[in-house]
């Protein structure tokens, strides 16, 4: 048992040092070129080189692209490193003892058959088919494809972005494929490269054969004292067993490298391929079986020959013919039942033709490049990166965002869509700068007037040699793209109570409970089930308050939800604990937040007509005082200067949320905070007071 074990453990260590072990091989075949050799050592690394080259054939044979076997143009280089060490080590065995080992000596009598002329030619004639034929035109097919992959890059890159923000692929999924794509354009610029060594070993080799030759008959007839035939006859024997050696798995490796790089992209290996390919139309084999017969019947040709393959082929195809008819009565058969299938199925597909896309946004065509990452245009991705900064900002999870044409709309235009309905649009100058200034200070600069679509701003579509102008004049320059993504952005938050639903505020809640199990469990599902919990989150949402800190939300329900099931009351409870995280963008530098407040008059008002609804509380005031209470509004907003421009009203806790019903369909845009609101350390400065 122990040496079993010890046996276990040397197997594993073995397999971890294989890198180890490669290197040092890679080091042993540069000692080669200098080291003798003995004819035993010589004759196993000449095996293993054989078994290399075909081990390599066999590989890119059952490829099925060319990443599985990515590694190749540098093992390309070690093989002709390792061919060209043999090569000096048997020159130095021939020319030193006249005897390079069994392999070469078999390889050199078998080929040459006493006929030295024979061996030379053809030795010549695999170095040439080697060189002439398949190094060159698969250095070529490297050459075009690894340019072809370049300029299509852009366009790959496109659709897999395009798939990203889709929803159908992940973005480990969606790096991998980019890896993949990076890889396969290496892997054909290094072929171009790698089919550099194949040439050289070829030249090599034919220099190497004429050096064997001439000294070898010189060494033999001075130093040897041989007569000029037999040394000729040795050494030719030799060099040409030596060459063929050496050429042979040379010319296995050019062939596996033409393979691979000519592989179009199939899912299948070379074998399969070429069979089904091969098979695919019966009738051809039928038409060559009758010309192969034809010819048999030529005077002068092997009648039997050609009758016996003549005869194979029409047997090959009448069997297919016979597979193909069958294979036809399956699909019709097959399209049949889908048929059938597909009645029976009628009402399913129907109801997936009424579903609606959470959130898409449509583009007309005089857009499109904005998308298009090969014109420059990187919508896709700033669109995708607005689901992060909504995530950052606001804590929610906004489903993908799908972007398609239209060629309905304006050639410029475009529309954000909510489930199916359009929610805002705009227009758009691809090739222009839009340019705004807000203090209305510079508006004498040429363009074409447009109203900014996000914040309604005045603004000027410029050419793009004006943006350095426009810049001194201290304007603010954006592109399109970043206009359309703000525009978007600025809709999700608006809107982003429309699009939290069950399903978000489920996986919202999941990634809450893998670090926070105990609220989540304790308020779910004994005290508000999903969609109670999501009313509160809407209701936060709807005005602006960021739900990020869902620990301190579920916390609060939790210990509030067994006194009240009241979804308004539960969220004013929520709204005093988010205080800090609702007054932060309010407060200035010096912790101040300005404010305007209801006369108490006013407030008494208010609180004394409050009325219930299952949509909330209202107050019950008559439309003449709720005239009076807007437009004394709007004579505050006109005299009060907030920070960032934000107009806050403070009132009691009572009437919060009714109030903020009052006024949210005039005035959506005031935050309505209450005293519980507001932390102890913020001073409260009173700029207005709202009277009737």
């Amino acid at each position: 048992m122990i040496i079993l074990a010890l046996d276990n453990s040397a197997k594993f260590n073995l397999k971890n040092q294989q890198d180890t072990i490669i290197a040092f091989g890679v080091i042993g075949i540069v000692m080669m070129m200098i080291i003798p050799l003995p004819t035993w050592l010589m004759d196993i690394f000449l095996a293993i080189n054989i078994s290399i080259s075909v081990i390599i054939m066999l590989i890119t044979m059952f490829t099925t692209e060319v990443l599985q076997f990515s590694v190749f143009p540098t093992l390309l280089l070690v093989t002709t490193l390792f061919r060209l060490a043999l090569n000096i080590s048997s020159t130095r065995l021939i020319l030193s003892k006249g005897n390079a080992g069994e392999i070469i000596d078999a390889f050199g009598s078998f080929v040459i058959g006493g006929n030295y002329a024979v061996g030379i030619v053809i030795f010549l004639i695999i170095v040439i088919v080697q060189f002439i034929v398949i190094t060159n035109g698969a250095g070529r097919v490297s050459e075009v494809s690894a340019r072809f992959t370049l300029d299509a890059m852009p366009g790959k890159q496109m659709s897999i972005d395009a798939d990203l923000n889709s929803g159908m692929i992940d973005e480990a999924t969606a790096r991998k494929r980019r890896r993949e794509l990076q890889q396969e354009a290496d892997f054909y610029g290094a072929m171009d490269g790698a089919s550099k060594f194949v040439k050289g070993d070829a030249i090599a080799g034919i220099i190497i054969t004429v050096i064997n030759i001439l000294g070898g008959i010189i060494i033999g007839v001075v130093m040897m004292d041989l007569p000029i035939q037999e040394a000729a006859a040795k050494f030719v024997r030799l060099t040409i067993g030596d060459g063929l050696v050496s050429q042979i798995p040379s010319l296995l490796i050019s062939t596996a490298s033409g393979i691979l790089v000519t592989r179009s992209g199939n899912d299948e290996n070379f074998g399969n391929i070429l069979a089904k390919q091969f098979t695919a139309f019966p009738k051809v084999l039928g038409i060559a079986a009758v010309i192969v017969l034809f010819l048999g019947f030529v005077p002068g040709m092997p009648t039997f020959s050609f009758i016996i393959i003549a005869a194979g082929l029409g047997y090959s195809a009448y069997l297919l013919y016979q597979e193909q008819q069958k294979k036809v009565a399956m699909e019709i058969e097959s399209e049949q039942m889908e048929i059938i299938e597909t009645e029976k199925k009628e009402p399913e597909n129907v109801m997936s033709l009424i579903s609606v896309e959470p959130m898409e946004v449509e583009i007309g065509y005089g857009l499109i490049p904005l998308a298009d990452e090969a014109s420059g245009g990187d919508l896709l991705q700033r669109i995708a990166s607005v689901r992060r900064q909504c995530a950052i900002e606001m804590g929610i999870v906004v489903q993908p965002i799908r972007i398609r044409d239209n060629l309905q709309l304006k050639t410029n235009e475009y529309v954000v869509k909510i489930r199916g309905t359009v929610i805002v649009s705009g227009e758009l100058m691809p090739n222009m700068l839009l340019c705004m200034d807000t203090t209305n200070e510079n508006t004498d600069i040429p363009g074409i007037r447009t109203i900014e679509p996000t914040f309604g701003l005045p603004a000027v579509w410029i050419n793009k040699d004006q943006r350095e102008e426009a810049e001194i004049k201290g304007l603010t320059v954006v592109d399109p793209t970043t206009v359309m993504v703000t525009h978007l952005t600025e809709t999700i938050k608006a809107h982003s109570y429309e699009l939290l639903g069950r399903q978000e505020v489920k996986l919202i809640i999941d990634t809450v409970k893998e670090k926070y199990s105990a609220v989540v469990e304790e308020l779910i599902p004994d005290l508000m089930t999903i969609g109670e919990v999501q009313k509160v989150l809407q209701s936060l949402l709807k005005e602006k308050v960021p739900i990020k800190d869902m620990v301190t939300i579920l916390e609060s329900l939790a210990d509030n939800s067994r006194v009240t099931k009241d979804i308004e009351l539960l969220t004013e409870y929520v709204r005093f604990a988010l205080a800090r995280t609702i007054c932060r963008p309010l407060i200035d530098e010096n912790r101040v937040i300005t404010v305007v407040t209801l006369d108490p008059k006013l407030e008494d008002m208010i609180g004394s007509n409050l009325q219930k609804s299952i949509q909330g509380t209202f107050p019950a005031i008559d439309p003449d005082t709720t005239g009076a209470i807007l437009a004394s509004i709007k004579d505050v907003l006109q005299s009060v200067y907030f920070y960032e421009n934000q107009p806050i009203f403070l009132v009691s806790p009572k009437i919060r949320p009714a109030f903020r019903k009052l006024i949210e369909m005039i005035y959506p845009n005031i935050v309505v905070l209450s005293l519980n609101e507001i932390p102890n350390d913020v001073e409260i400065r009173t700029e207005g007071v709202v009277t009737i």
